[in-house]
Order: C-alpha cells, then sequence, then structure tokens
C-alpha cells in the first residue's frame, strides 16, 4: 500500500511536468504564430495602400513612410527584422542596431532552410544562459504574390508565469499525498497486526522446532480456514519430522559401526602388507651364515613387533568403543621413528635423509608410525609400472617446527581433486575406501599439526607434514 502511494505520487509529479512542458510549448508556438500573422497582416495593408512600386529595393521606405511598421510593432508588442532575399538587414523595429542584438546578415541555412520550407516559413531554436529563444522567418509578399523580402520575428520563452503555476500545484500535491502515505502507513500497520496475528504464533512455534528433541503442536482458537490449513500443516509436518527422527537415529548408528567397521579394517591391513614384504624379502635374502645373521634378526623381529603393537592398539581400541587408537604423547626422537617406519618397506628406490641425528617431539609413537607407513604406501601405489620410481622421505626442522616430507614422482593429483584429497572414503584409486589420508589429517590436527601437498599432474607429489618440536628447556 504505501509503495502503491508512493509509486503513484511520483508518476502523477512526473506527468504533471510533462503536461506543463507541453502546455507551454503549445503556447509559445500559437502566440509567435498569431503575432506573425498580425504583423504580416498589417504589412500586406501597407503595401496595398503605397503609391511606391512595390519591391525589394523600395521595401525600406514603403515599410518606414509615417512610421506606420513601427506604431504596428508597438501595438502588437514584438521586434522584427526585415531582410532582402540575399539575407542582408533592410529594417529593423530597433532603432539602433547593435551587432550583438540582431545578426546584420542572415545565415545561409535559413535562407535555405526558407527556400525549402513547404508552407514557406521557417523557425529556428536556440538556447543561451539556460534561456529558450525562438526565430520565425517568412516571405513578404507583393500584391502578386511573389517575394521580395525576409520578414524575422524574434520571440524569448518567457516561461516564469507557468514555472510558478507548475510549483504551485506541485506543492499541493506533495501535501495531499503526504497525507495520503501517512494515512497508508497507519492502515497498512492496523491491518498487518491483525492479518500476522495468528501467523506470528505459528511462526514462533516454527523458530523453537529442532530435530534433536519433541516439539509441540500449534492449537488455537476459531482460526480462519487459510491459517487452520497452516496449522494442520504444520502439525502434520511435526508428527512426519519425529519419524523422520528415529529413523535418521537409527540409521546413523548403523552408518557409525559401518564406518568403523571400514576404517578398523583399514588401519589393521596397513601394517599387514609391510609385514607380509618384510618375512618375504627376509626369508629371500636371509643368510644363515652371515656373521651379523643374529643382528639382522633383531631389526627384523623389531619392525614386525612394531607392526604387531600398532594392530594390537587398534583392535583394543575398537574393542573398547574409544577413540582409535588411544592417543598416548611420549617424548620421542622422530627420525629414529620416521626411519624405523621407512624400512618396513624394502624397495630401494625409497631414499630417507635426515640432516639432524636427533629431533625431540612429543607424539604417539604409533600413530606417527601410521602417518609415515600411510603416506610412503599412497606414494608407491601412485608410481606408474612403466616408470622408474623415486621415493624420497625427508625429516628437517624450520624453526620450532618439525617437517618430514614424503615426495614422488607419479603420477600427480589434480588441482580439482587437491582440496578433496583429505575427505573421507575420497579416492582416486580403482580400489581401496579413501579412509587413509581422512585418518592421516586427524591425526595430525590431533598433535596441532599441519599437512599439505604440492602436485604437478603427471611429474609427481609431494606430501609435507609438520609438528611443534618439543622444547627440552
Amino acid at each position: 500500500m504505501i509503495f502503491i502511494v508512493v509509486l503513484a505520487s511520483v508518476l502523477i509529479a512526473g506527468v504533471t511536468i510533462y503536461q506543463y512542458k507541453e502546455q507551454a510549448e503549445d503556447y509559445h508556438k500559437a502566440y509567435l504564430e498569431r503575432k506573425e500573422d498580425q504583423l504580416n497582416a498589417q504589412i500586406d495593408y501597407i503595401l496595398k495602400n503605397t503609391t511606391w512600386e512595390v519591391k525589394t529595393e523600395n521595401l525600406q521606405y514603403i515599410l518606414e513612410y509615417k512610421h506606420a511598421i513601427y506604431e504596428a510593432s508597438d501595438v502588437l508588442d514584438i521586434n522584427f527584422n526585415v531582410y532582402d532575399l540575399n539575407g542582408n538587414l533592410i529594417i529593423s523595429s530597433k532603432p539602433r542596431i547593435e551587432a550583438d542584438e540582431f545578426s546584420r546578415k542572415l545565415d545561409f541555412d535559413v535562407i535555405q532552410g526558407l527556400a525549402s520550407s513547404a508552407n514557406k516559413r521557417f523557425i529556428e531554436k536556440t538556447k543561451a544562459a539556460g534561456d529558450r529563444f525562438q526565430s520565425s522567418y517568412s516571405y513578404i509578399l507583393d500584391p502578386k504574390f511573389k517575394p521580395i523580402g525576409i520578414l524575422h520575428i524574434p520571440y524569448y520563452e518567457d516561461d516564469t508565469f507557468n514555472n510558478n503555476e507548475l510549483k504551485e500545484f506541485l506543492l499541493r500535491l506533495a501535501a495531499v499525498y503526504i497525507l495520503l502515505l501517512a494515512l497508508a502507513v497507519l492502515l497498512a500497520y492496523i491491518i498487518s497486526k491483525y492479518i500476522t496475528r495468528s501467523l506470528k504464533a505459528i511462526s514462533d512455534k516454527l523458530h523453537q522446532t529442532r530435530l534433536s528433541k519433541r516439539n509441540q503442536k500449534i492449537y488455537l482458537e476459531d482460526p480462519s480456514e487459510e491459517i487452520g490449513a497452516l496449522v494442520d500443516a504444520y502439525n502434520d509436518m511435526i508428527d512426519e519430522l519425529e519419524r523422520s527422527a528415529t529413523l535418521l537415529a537409527k540409521s546413523e548408528r548403523e552408518q557409525a559401526w559401518r564406518e568403523m567397521a571400514k576404517q578398523v579394517a583399514h588401519e589393521i591391513k596397513n601394517p599387514l602388507t609391510p609385514m607380509r614384504l618384510s618375512v618375504q624379502s627376509f626369508e629371500r635374502k636371509f643368510d644363515p651364515s652371515d656373521e651379523n645373521a643374529k643382528n639382522k634378526i633383531e631389526e627384523f623381529s623389531k619392525t614386525l613387533i612394531q607392526q604387531i603393537d600398532t594392530m594390537s592398539n587398534i583392535a583394543s581400541a575398537f574393542g573398547s568403543f574409544a577413540n582409535m587408537p588411544a592417543q598416548q604423547n611420549e617424548t620421542l626422537n622422530v627420525i629414529e621413528v620416521v626411519k624405523l617406519s621407512v624400512d618396513i618397506f624394502n624397495e630401494d628406490y625409497i631414499r630417507f635423509i635426515a640432516d639432524e641425528k636427533e629431533i625431540i617431539v612429543k607424539l604417539d609413537r604409533t600413530q606417527l608410525i601410521r602417518v609415515i607407513t600411510n603416506l610412503v604406501k599412497n606414494a608407491i601405489q601412485a608410481i606408474p609400472e612403466e616408470r622408474e620410481p623415486k621415493i624420497v622421505v625427508n625429516v628437517y626442522t624450520e624453526k620450532d617446527t618439525v617437517k618430514i616430507s614424503i615426495s614422488d614422482n607419479g603420477v600427480g593429483i589434480a588441482e580439482e581433486n587437491q582440496e578433496k584429497i583429505f575427505e573421507p572414503k575420497f579416492t582416486t584409486k580403482t580400489s581401496g575406501m579413501g579412509l587413509g589420508l581422512g585418518m592421516v589429517k586427524n591425526i595430525v590436527k590431533t598433535y596441532s599439526g599441519n599437512i599439505g601437498l604440492s602436485s604437478v599432474l603427471g611429474k609427481g607429489t609431494v606430501f609435507t607434514v609438520s609438528f611443534p618440536k618439543f622444547k627440552t628447556e
């Protein structure tokens, strides 16, 4: 309602201004034509009653005889100029001609426009200092209707009266519409309060509706037909919401068990693969007669025990329905732990680099091993069979941060997949459940660390894990 009132006031004001301008233009046009006809009639009268021969050369003497033309100008309250057919000034209503008041010679465009005009009349409109002027040009004809001169009537469009009338009308119109606007605001408020009284109750209930709690239905006394239908729809929605919440809770419990089972299976499978490779390698390369056989057996046993402990922790965590595995903060040498994790893999193309002999961190040994084995395993799987593999595991420090980088020369990761690579269940491989990198990121975040990657498609990938360095002082 308020918008309609405002729009109507703007449209009416616009139409009014346009109408006043049209009326002003019509008035000036009719006024100029009327004055021109009157002056032409007076000139025709003078030409018919003169004793001079009516021709261009005598036109000045004919019109100035007994000041007849000047008297006509005064009576009609209009100025004029008379030119010959070549545009030279012959006579003017002004007794003294100044160069800046009237042109002593007509422009060629004016003469051409008058000659080509169908009604032998040419109007020129100009603007100066914000004021508008019109100039009317017409032929002076002898008794045989032959042109002998050009009559020029300059006219100033004085819109002072019309502008004052328009201003007064718009002020009255504005007063009326301000009153209408105030009434519209009041009426709109009253009607909206009446209409929304019942809707307010429904709105409050909707704001209080939650999936996690039991929601109350709406009961209104004598609601209108439309409001009653809305209330019934809301109550039906509440019943449906409760049924959906029950089914959702059941589905979420089942889904949680399925996800946990998948993650446990994935985590147990991770250490089994390097264990199998270690056993096969040991069986193939072990020489009982080697003088270092005892040391090799001890190293092999230590590697297997480390992986068995990892699986034991996962199984224990799953059995007690706790976080997998339980987090144990230990003060450990990250270089030693990472090297042991890399040694599980017997591939010759895996290189371990560390600039220092000891870097102390406070982490869970088992979870750090899981992070390294997952990333190294992914690096191995990322290298195509036809390419000579190269994997580098580097441990180094930057200020108060320990960084572990695992780089490969594999197929790389597409740019559109780099942000999704750490999401659970996301994988670009044909096998696997996509839980490994998601688990790695969760472990790293648990210890206030970060993990990032840089990859070039077709050339390789570098994963960088960083942890805060443990301060011993």
